[in-house]
């Protein structure tokens, strides 16, 4: 498994604020999205019916933006091994000149789908997304 994962997201009409360009909650819902098709693309079919992730914490720079029509080429990876149950997880989307538009260091927990409780993210998951 790459320690990077792509995806291109285009901004809908849907997505526009009163400002015209995507509102801030679509970029959250789109950096939910890549974390979720990563996890999906990099986990065993067992580790998916056995585990959920959650987030617990969001920080996002934002440096631009899109419009209606306009694409970005997003990007995640994990920087380093977990911590517990948690681990941080980076995405920059970019934009067509290629410029960093938001970049965001995510914090998520790992939960046991049948006890609905936090655990400890095992070794074989996590060597699975490692960057080293």
């Amino acid at each position: 498994m790459s320690d990077r994962f792509a995806m291109t997201f285009t901004a809908t009409a849907h997505d526009i604020d009163v400002m015209g360009h995507v509102n801030n909650a679509v970029w959250v819902q789109w950096m939910e999205a890549i974390a979720v098709s990563h996890w999906e693309a990099g986990a065993t079919p067992e580790q998916v019916e056995k585990y959920v992730w959650v987030v617990t914490r969001h920080e996002i720079d934002y440096r631009g933006n899109i419009t209606e029509g306009e694409s970005v080429a997003a990007q995640t990876f994990i920087p380093e091994g977990p911590s517990g149950a948690r681990f941080d997880r980076r995405v920059e989307f970019r934009n067509e000149a290629g410029k960093v538009i938001v970049a965001a260091k995510t914090t998520w927990a790992m939960i046991d789908k049948e006890t609905g409780r936090i655990m400890r993210v095992p070794p074989e998951v996590a060597e699975r997304f490692s960057a080293g």
